[in-house]
């Protein structure tokens, strides 16, 4: 039986056309313009919004098991293109180092476990992604909880959201992931804020995108970056 019509945004191939390019930015920002802060700033979209999709996704889906494994197949097709892209010369020493696209897979598998109850996938799926080295970590988990469970009650729902990302904002010492805007200095992950309103709010743009295109293109860009890298030395 189909589950009930989400209270929340199902303009999902426009939310993830803005993923897309939040993530591509944000890449290139990190290969090439590491110190310019605005490239980092503007890929904070990209990981909520593509957990909200999954959210969506799973409660939409046909079939789950081949919904995770598209997930899990272009995983490991992308791992090669993700290391190289960020780390060129040092492949086999950064080969743990798991692309976003392994932490969407056991975030939803975890998801999947909630809510068919079954506790022991959903356990096994957060110990892994929590307890390995997979970009977002457990964020992934929580999020997409989130979304589960306030899909109705999208007023809960930005609620929650908004206090999953506010201790972000909390001042910090000047480092790595951080940015200073009007001498106050943050964790930039505050701006994952900026995708309350696409998430919670409706939108009535609905492109036409071919399903693959939202997988092929992460390693397809992740492989021309490394391309690009590896010319430039």
């Amino acid at each position: 039986m189909q589950e009930a019509k989400l209270q929340t945004n199902l303009d999902t191939n426009f939310l993830k056309l803005i993923a897309v390019i939040s993530m591509v930015i944000d890449h290139i920002g990190g290969a090439f313009f590491p110190d310019m802060a605005v490239f980092r700033v503007a890929g904070r979209l990209a990981f909520p919004i593509f957990c909200y999709c999954m959210t969506v996704g799973l409660l939409y889906t046909r079939d789950i098991g081949r919904y995770l494994l598209r997930l899990g197949v272009f995983a490991l097709v992308s791992q090669p293109f993700y290391v190289l892209a960020f780390h060129p010369y040092g492949f086999w020493e950064n080969i743990g180092q798991f692309n976003i696209f392994f932490t969407l897979f056991l975030s939803l598998l975890a998801l999947w476990g909630f809510k068919e109850k079954k506790w022991w996938l959903f356990a096994l799926a957060v110990f892994t992604v929590f307890w390995f080295n997979f970009d977002y970590s457990g964020n992934g988990v929580i999020l997409m909880l989130i979304f589960y469970c306030c899909r109705n009650r999208p007023k809960l729902g930005a609620a929650l959201y908004t206090l999953f990302w506010l201790p972000c904002l909390w001042p910090s010492a000047p480092g790595w992931g951080t940015v200073t805007l009007l001498g106050w200095t943050f964790d930039r992950q505050a701006f994952a804020l900026l995708a309350l309103p696409l998430i919670f709010c409706h939108t009535q743009v609905r492109p036409k995108v071919h399903k693959y295109f939202f997988y092929a293109v992460y390693p397809a860009h992740l492989a021309l970056i490394a391309l690009v890298r590896l010319a430039l030395g």
